[in-house]
């Protein structure tokens, strides 16, 4: 049983990390960090609950960490648990440049320790359908590849406010961290960037709305979120030789885990068939159309994956040099947006 300390019980730290590590077998949730309030104490009876990360790295129980503070506070925490020679799961942004990431990767080789970015969304069940239908050729030769994420939030978060601080990276760093990974898991790294970062709501704070173009040879990917769309355009939007794939809706998993302390038997991350994709391709010259039934989404392999690789038995689910790449890329969107100019991204300081 490896028993973990969790580092936050905001929106995070409640609603993904909690109820994961606690419905993982061979995981403990054993203790968390909050500063002033025993919520977690409140939903998992049984649990630490210690005032600072200082007090819980002195537990020698405890053998993974999770970091789920404001991004800010991610390469901080991060390098203290690292120091003390201790593994650690830090949620996204990993940090909030790359240099920072390096450091980090650096420092957790020479303590023989894990760093392991939480890119949840890389078991969302409509990444992991686009997956499948990508492996199959069913598109034919993909040409295009669309991802967006909209929202209605016309007001910053009263309880966030974090997040409407520029210095912690806005909405880029936000579901920029999400959508950037999943070409980058799919395709690799990018020939060059190109992208508008801007804030579009009243009042000042950080940017809240982003596109990003990702060149490929002989592919285009483009991948944009903001916070200002009442009417949400499509998850994705593939097209290929063959014919195209269309999907709306979210994966289900982040709402249904927010009613959860664990997650029981039964089934999990199915999408109701309103939200399943359509694909539409060509046949001997037909045009067919059918729904695309969706593979259900799971966090919790991420965590299971965690748990192998520190138990030796398999590498970790995200691999710190992939949160290197996405944050290259994020910088590299945002000097675009700034000097209004395509970026073809430095890899040559890539850490191994």
């Amino acid at each position: 049983m490896i028993r973990v300390g969790l580092i936050g019980f905001g929106l995070g730290g409640r609603v993904f990390h909690a109820p994961l590590i606690a419905s993982v077998e061979g995981l403990e949730l054993a203790a968390v960090v909050e500063r002033t309030s025993n919520k977690a104490a409140e939903r998992y009876p049984g649990i630490t609950t210690y005032r600072s990360l200082q007090e819980m790295l002195a537990d020698p129980s405890l053998g993974l960490f999770v970091v789920t503070t404001p991004n800010a506070t991610h390469f901080a925490m991060a390098r203290q648990i690292l120091e003390a020679g201790k593994s650690v799961v830090v949620d996204k942004p990993t940090s909030v440049t790359s240099d920072e990431i390096a450091q980090l990767m650096k420092l957790a080789a020479s303590k023989n320790a894990l760093l392991v970015p939480f890119h949840n969304r890389r078991w969302d069940s409509d990444f992991q359908t686009v997956k499948k239908l990508l492996h199959e050729g069913s598109l034919g030769r993909l040409v295009s590849f669309e991802s967006t994420m909209d929202r209605w939030r016309p007001d910053p978060m009263p309880r966030m406010p974090w997040k409407n601080d520029p210095a912690q990276g806005g909405l880029l760093l936000d579901l920029g961290t999400h959508l950037a990974d999943q070409p980058l898991a799919l395709f690799g790294k990018p020939e060059a960037v190109s992208a508008e970062v801007k804030r579009e709501r009243d009042g000042e704070g950080s940017n809240d709305s982003f596109t990003i173009r990702l060149r490929y040879p002989d592919l285009s990917v483009v991948v944009s979120a903001n916070t200002l769309s009442s009417l949400e355009r499509p998850r994705y939007h593939l097209r290929g030789t063959r014919g195209n794939y269309w999907k709306r809706g979210v994966d289900p998993q982040e709402a249904a885990l927010a009613q959860v302390a664990r997650i029981g038997d039964g089934p999990w991350g199915q999408e109701p068939p309103a939200d399943w994709g359509t694909l539409k391709v060509d046949e001997d010259g037909v045009q067919i159309t059918s729904a695309v039934e969706p593979i259900p989404g799971d966090y919790r392999l991420y965590y299971a994956a965690v748990r192998d690789a520190l138990l030796g038995k398999a590498p970790a689910p995200v691999a710190t040099q992939d949160a290197w790449r996405l944050a290259r890329v994020l910088e590299c969107a945002a000097q675009s947006s700034t000097e209004r100019r395509e970026i073809q991204c430095d890899w040559s300081n890539e850490p191994a």
